[in-house]
C-alpha cells in the first residue's frame, strides 16, 4: 500500500520513492513547501495588501467569531467604525499615491495603539474598523478618542510636504444579552460614525453607556437555548 502512494505521487511528478531509512526525502520536501504555500495563501485572502491589516472578509468572519464569544463568556464586545476626514479632497489635491501612504500612515498609527487582542481592518476605501473583544463601552470611547488625538497630531511627511489627516469615529457596543446580528451590530457602529461627521467631522460620537444587569450562566445559557 505504502509502495502504491509513493507510486502515485511519483506519477503526478510530485516526488520520487523515499527511501525507509533515509535521510532525506524529496517528497517531504515538497509537501512542506506546499503547506508554506498554502499558509501564505491562507494569509492573502485576510490581510490588506496596502495596510497590512486584515480585510473585510477577515472582518465579517470575525466580529460573527466575537459576538458568539461574548454571548457564551457574558463579557461584552465593542466596535469602532472610523473614516478619514475629506479624503476624496485629500487625493484629488496630493494625488492617490499621497492617499496610499496616508492610508499606510494611519494603518501604523492602529497597530502601534491597539492590544494584540483588538483586530483592526481595513473596512474599505478609507475607512477602517476595529473589534474590540471583551471591552465595554467606556473603554471602547476612551480608545477612539485617543486614536483620533493620535492621527490628528501625527504628520505624514511626503515630497518635502508635511500632510495631516483627520478620522471621524463611530463607537457601539453588543451587550452579551443582546438579540443581534452581525449586519445589526454594524449598522449601530456606522450610525455613530455618520452622526460624528454631521457635527463637523474629527470627532467620537457613540450609544449611551448603559451598565450590563449582570445575569448568571444559568440565565444566560437559557436565553441562547442552550
Amino acid at each position: 500500500m505504502t509502495k502504491s502512494l509513493v507510486s502515485a505521487t511519483s506519477s503526478s511528478g510530485l516526488s520520487e520513492d523515499c527511501p525507509v531509512h533515509g535521510d532525506t526525502c524529496p517528497f517531504a520536501d515538497k509537501l512542506e513547501v506546499l503547506q508554506q504555500e498554502i499558509k501564505q495563501l491562507n494569509t492573502q485572502v485576510r490581510i490588506d495588501e496596502l495596510t497590512g491589516l486584515y480585510n473585510y472578509r477577515h472582518f465579517l468572519q470575525s466580529i460573527d467569531l466575537e459576538m458568539e464569544r461574548s454571548r457564551r463568556s457574558g463579557h461584552p464586545v465593542s466596535l469602532v467604525i472610523m473614516d478619514l476626514d475629506h479624503f476624496k479632497s485629500f487625493n484629488d489635491r496630493w494625488g492617490h499615491e499621497a492617499g496610499n501612504q496616508a492610508l499606510v500612515h494611519i494603518a501604523r498609527i492602529l497597530r502601534n495603539s491597539l492590544r494584540r487582542l483588538d483586530i483592526p481592518c481595513r473596512y474599505g476605501g478609507e475607512e477602517f474598523a476595529i473589534i474590540l473583544p471583551g471591552t465595554p463601552l467606556h473603554a471602547a470611547i476612551k480608545l477612539a478618542d485617543r486614536l483620533r488625538l493620535r492621527i490628528a497630531e501625527s504628520v505624514l511627511h511626503l515630497d518635502n510636504q508635511a500632510l495631516t489627516v483627520t478620522a471621524s469615529f463611530g463607537v457601539d457596543c453588543m451587550k452579551s444579552t443582546e438579540r443581534i446580528d452581525v449586519p445589526g451590530f454594524v449598522a449601530r457602529a456606522d450610525h455613530w460614525l455618520y452622526e460624528a461627521k454631521k457635527v463637523g467631522r474629527n470627532s467620537v460620537r457613540h450609544a449611551p453607556d448603559r451598565p450590563e444587569t449582570h445575569v448568571s450562566k444559568d440565565e444566560r445559557d437559557l436565553l441562547l437555548g442552550d
